[in-house]
């Protein structure tokens, strides 16, 4: 089934927003997506055109800093906030291997407790 003409467009601008270097913060850049699953619009980030690393840090660090949160959160560092994801794999290689979610930590509480 061939890509719908609006989606053809959206890939195209995404793509030129990453070569000018605009900065692009996940959570509503490529689309909106159902509590849960957030992680689509991460891959979709990744389909578009920008690399796994840059999308994990659009996801975080850039988010805090876009949002006026630097000195909260958005990286793990003493004395700022962190949640705390870890998977199975390397999202740095496959985006999507943050669907393979082992622990999370929220505010120094852990919330889920797999193991690997």
């Amino acid at each position: 089934m061939p890509e719908p003409e609006g989606i053809k467009q959206k890939r195209i601008s995404y793509q030129a927003a990453i070569q000018s270097e605009v900065v692009i913060c996940a959570g509503g850049d490529v689309g909106v997506f159902a509590h849960g699953d957030n992680v689509r619009e991460l891959e979709m980030m990744t389909e578009y055109g920008m690399m796994a690393d840059q999308v994990l840090r659009s996801a975080t660090s850039v988010n805090a800093d876009v949002f006026g949160l630097k000195d909260i959160t958005g990286r793990i560092k003493q004395d700022l906030k962190a949640d705390i994801l870890v998977v199975q794999g390397d999202p740095t290689k496959n985006i999507s291997d943050l669907r393979k979610v082992k622990l999370v930590m929220k505010d120094g509480v852990v919330y889920r407790n797999e193991k690997l």
